[in-house]
């Protein structure tokens, strides 16, 4: 053990030499706006995916029911909501009283 203690006292530890002010090399204020403008236009983008994954869900489930009536469908209830359910793993794809 005392091998090991006197190699680890033997190598110098590195002292920081730096010549550089620690203002140089923050980004600042231009840093700083860039940044938050990126910020912002990633929230706009996940707002307006999440808009047109809804409205293209809401239109395949609106194609399907005219389908079903323009189909000849006698009213009938099939398992299509339950089906739908599984494939979306949503529990509450036949509920209709409530979109947001």
């Amino acid at each position: 053990m005392s091998t090991i203690t006197a190699v680890l006292a033997a190598t110098p530890s590195p002292s920081p030499t730096s010549t550089v002010p620690d203002v140089d090399v923050t980004p600042g204020v231009a840093g700083f706006i860039a940044i938050a403008l990126v910020a912002v236009v990633t929230i706009l983008l996940v707002i307006d995916m999440t808009r047109r994954i809804r409205r293209t869900r809401y239109r395949s489930e609106i194609r399907e029911r005219l389908e079903a009536e323009a189909g000849g469908d006698d009213g009938v209830a099939t398992d299509e909501p339950e089906r739908r359910a599984a494939e979306d793993g949503r529990a509450d794809v036949g509920d209709d009283t409530e979109r947001g």
